[in-house]
């Protein structure tokens, strides 16, 4: 579950609990519950009220509440377990009854559904008042049935309950058997709240408001008022704006005073760095110029055709011992002079990877043989014949070869 569910909660929500007598009077009880964390407090108490106008002597004007009605009005009826109670199944409950005139409540337990209904306009009157006088209604139930989630609090030892008139009837595993009302049933002792003691008449008023400050761990015992459960909808879902709101500034906060501390200590840091770096000027400069003059100095090794980690000789030798005896060599040039350039330019300019060969021969075959054994070696890229000159006086021709490696 989130950590930040209880904060999202309903902290404070007060019970109040109204049961409407045949004469038509009403007798209202009510409690206030705080939560903090994980622990409820009851902040406020009043019992025998007998005027709804007198609620505002104990609860403040916007507290949250959770209505519970009961008596006159409500009817209770235990049938067999239903999921899901529609007209259909409402036809069965209350005879040539419309399902949209009621708020219907549906208690499961065991294999039994106690279904309890009010008439919208008995109910609204009581929820329009509740907002006339300045307070939030946000869940009603009806009957004792809220008392389920908090039996497990009280110091009962037996099936059966008496709590202010209500009998309850219960079998193995605490599964509700039957339900009545009898307003002069009293428990034969007092209950308890842990160590507290708490008076019976408020202990369905804390039901009612210990399952709405509860809502987000157990399903509430209630009755399906759509106007109620949107507005119950967005104050949950306002809380968990407000929380993730205050934890989101909470957050830019401590980013910004992390950011203030980097940002000092940046500072600082930079302001050293500015003084080592006005050291280490001069000597960046030097050192710019002299890789300045080592790009130069290379610059003209290449010009000159000078290649590093590349023997010439070697080279050389390997294309002398590739040739036929049937040519004469007359000159082997490394990086000749590149004829191709202007003659008129001041300094020459060489063929770089390149060696030419120039011979004699009595025929073109042994040139042909010697190109086909150099272009074997593994380092020869190009061979080419730039020249073949046949002299028919000496009958013998001229030729010159160009190897690029």
């Amino acid at each position: 579950m989130d950590r930040l569910e209880p904060y999202y909660r309903i902290s404070t929500v007060a019970g109040i609990s109204m049961h409407l007598g045949n004469d038509g009077n009403a007798g209202i009880d009510l409690c206030t519950v705080s939560a903090n964390r994980n622990e409820l407090d009851f902040t406020k108490k009043a019992t025998g009220l007998t005027k709804i106008e007198q609620i505002l002597e104990h609860v403040a004007v916007k507290t949250t509440v959770s209505l519970n009605l009961s008596g006159k009005g409500v009817l209770e009826k235990r049938v067999d377990k239903m999921e899901l109670i529609d007209q259909d199944s409402f036809g069965k409950i209350l005879p040539n009854a419309k399902l949209d005139d009621f708020y219907v409540q549906n208690f499961i337990s065991g294999e039994y559904s106690f279904v309890s209904i009010i008439r919208k306009t008995d109910a609204d009157r009581c929820i329009t008042r509740l907002k006339e006088m300045g307070l939030t209604p946000l869940s009603l139930s009806l009957g004792p049935f809220p008392l389920t989630h908090i039996l497990s609090q009280l110091n009962i030892y037996d099936k059966d309950i008496i709590v202010n008139g209500h009998l309850i009837t219960r079998g193995e595993n605490g599964i509700w058997l039957d339900h009545q009302f009898n307003e002069t049933a009293v428990a034969s002792f007092p209950y308890k709240i842990s160590s507290e003691t708490i008076d019976e008449r408020l202990i369905v008023p804390y039901a009612a408001a210990f399952q709405l400050v509860m809502v987000d761990r157990l399903d509430p015992i209630r009755a399906e008022v759509v106007e109620l459960d949107h507005e119950l909808e967005t104050k949950i879902t306002t809380n968990r704006l407000k929380v993730q709101g205050i934890i989101l500034l909470l957050l830019l906060f401590i980013l910004l005073l992390i950011n203030f501390v980097i940002f000092s200590t940046l500072a600082r840091s930079n302001a050293q760095l500015s003084l080592q770096a006005g050291r280490f000027v001069q000597d960046t400069s030097n050192s710019a110029n002299i890789r300045a003059g080592i790009k130069n100095k290379e610059m003209l090794l290449d010009s000159l055709g000078w290649e590093k980690d590349i023997k010439k000789s070697v080279l050389i030798d390997q294309l002398m011992a590739l040739m036929p005896e049937d040519i004469l060599m007359k000159e082997v040039s490394i990086e000749p002079i590149d004829a191709g350039r202007n003659h008129s330019q001041r300094n020459l300019e060489f063929v770089g990877r390149t060696i030419r060969l120039t011979g004699t021969t009595e025929k073109i075959i042994p040139v042909n043989e010697w190109m086909a054994r150099i272009k074997t070696r593994s380092w020869v890229k190009i061979v080419q014949m730039d020249s073949y000159t046949y002299n028919n006086e000496l009958k013998t021709a001229q030729f010159i070869l160009t190897v690029n490696y």
